[in-house]
């Protein structure tokens, strides 16, 4: 059994999902918009979302990349757009399956499940990580809870992701292509992105790029982090959390 939301503005498209879904044992709640959708990931708890791209309000792909940055549950796109080029950047962007309809809900369910399965799999295989300490920075990537000089810091998905990779590697600059393919998981893309991210990462931390602290720009190169005064020393912990 799962915890499903059904993004789907259809009304019999929606209904026709909720009951397939709910005959097979699962929870299912139902928005018909993306700033629902939004609102209920924030408030609770989903093992899936099915999510439809023509949405009355946002387009589904635009409704992804804010899902993506306040959640990690796993996506599945449902619509009638069958373009090879938007599948791919679709995924790219986060979704984690995808089906053209019409389809079967056998197909739903097969998909379902497997995306659930590697879902359990990755959470249940992962070793505990350690608490990352950098300077006055405390990174708890199990609880995905970071913390400047004991305040809590109040991050996106992907500014959470961003700064724990960082902080990984402290004083290490690392290429803009790295980040893009590790933290992003694109082959390619626009530096924008990256610019965008640091500068909403920045204000979080009370720096500017003009007065950095923790983030450092290099020009041309790459992106480090390191405390003030570049120490490096003891930031890992190594007592589990």
């Amino acid at each position: 059994m799962a915890s499903v939301l059904v993004v789907e503005d259809d009304q019999f498209v929606r209904s026709a999902l909720i009951r397939h879904l709910t005959e097979a044992a699962h929870t299912v709640r139902s928005v018909g918009t993306a700033l629902e959708a939004l609102r209920e990931v924030a408030h609770f708890r989903f093992d899936v979302v099915i999510l439809d791209l023509g949405l009355p309000d946002l387009d589904g792909s635009e409704a992804l990349k804010m899902l993506r940055g306040i959640t990690d549950v796993p996506v599945i796109i449902a619509t009638a757009r069958d373009d090879e080029s938007e599948i791919v950047r679709l995924l790219n962007d986060g979704a984690d399956d995808y089906l053209t309809k019409p389809f079967s809900v056998e197909h739903l369910s097969a998909r379902m499940a497997a995306v659930l399965r590697r879902s359990r799999a990755s959470a249940g295989e992962a070793p505990p990580p350690r608490v990352i300490q950098v300077g006055g920075l405390s990174i708890d990537p199990l609880r995905r809870q970071a913390e400047l000089d004991g305040a809590p810091l109040d991050l996106t998905r992907r500014e959470f992701d961003l700064l724990t990779f960082l902080a990984g590697r402290p004083g290490v600059v690392v290429p803009r292509k790295e980040l893009l393919a590790e933290v992003w998981q694109l082959s390619y893309g626009d530096d924008q992105t990256i610019d965008v991210h640091l500068s909403w990462l920045r204000r979080k931390l009370g720096e500017t790029a003009a007065r950095p602290r923790y983030l450092h720009t290099l020009r041309g190169v790459g992106v480090k982090l390191e405390p003030p005064g570049g120490s490096r020393s003891g930031h890992q912990q190594g007592h589990q959390r």
